[in-house]
């Protein structure tokens, strides 16, 4: 976030300054320059970007994407292992979300799991507000495991009994891929990830 605080962020974002946005450059190959990671230009590119500030680059291929994209989900393993290249579009979006400071959390009810999109650096009580301003206004803690240890472990109880559930409360900085179920005063419905107490 720089030197700005996020009131100052907020209001020179009314002002949509170009200037003031994060770059990314995406730099668009032949599909066999995309393969075989070479381009006569990509160095000539890296030292302008390097010399006009140093923003991430990432060469990709719109043919070799739109060949990917129209595979059928059980063909493309092959495919990539046949080409000896993978989609790019990962990268893409995750330099992406990295570059505008956004991170993931989760809520997972009994009948669904939603992902949400935060600021990078915001409290556990911000994170409630995205998903109703009512959580924010009544947050009292929240009960917290990161999806990592969840995939490790198998499942929730497993999570529990290793020690690595836990409630935080209104000074908790919510990770990239935090699972979060909110406990609030101004929970209204049983089908939200927070319950009343």
């Amino acid at each position: 976030l720089g030197d700005w605080t996020a009131r100052e962020i907020e209001f020179l974002n009314n002002w949509l300054l170009l200037s003031a946005k994060p770059a990314v450059y995406l730099v668009n190959c032949s599909k066999k320059d995309y393969i075989r990671k070479k381009n006569k230009f990509l160095p000539k590119i890296f030292e302008w970007v390097q010399a006009n500030g140093g923003a991430p680059i990432i060469p990709f291929s719109g043919v070799f994407e739109n060949e990917y994209a129209e595979l059928a989900e059980e063909e493309r393993e092959a495919w990539v292992k046949e080409q000896g290249a993978d989609s790019a579009l990962p990268k893409i979006i995750t330099t992406g979300f990295k570059a505008i400071h956004l991170i993931y959390f989760f809520t997972a009810g009994a009948d669904e799991v939603k992902c949400w999109q935060i600021r990078k650096a915001s409290k556990a009580p911000q994170a409630a507000g995205t998903i109703h301003t009512d959580f924010e206004r009544g947050f009292i803690c929240a009960e917290v495991m990161h999806y990592d240890e969840l995939h490790e472990l198998g499942n929730e109880q497993a999570v529990k009994a290793a020690g690595k559930y836990r409630q935080e409360g209104k000074n908790y900085t919510v990770a990239d891929g935090d699972i979060i179920f909110f406990v609030s005063g101004a929970c209204s419905s049983s089908n939200l990830p927070c319950r009343n107490v």
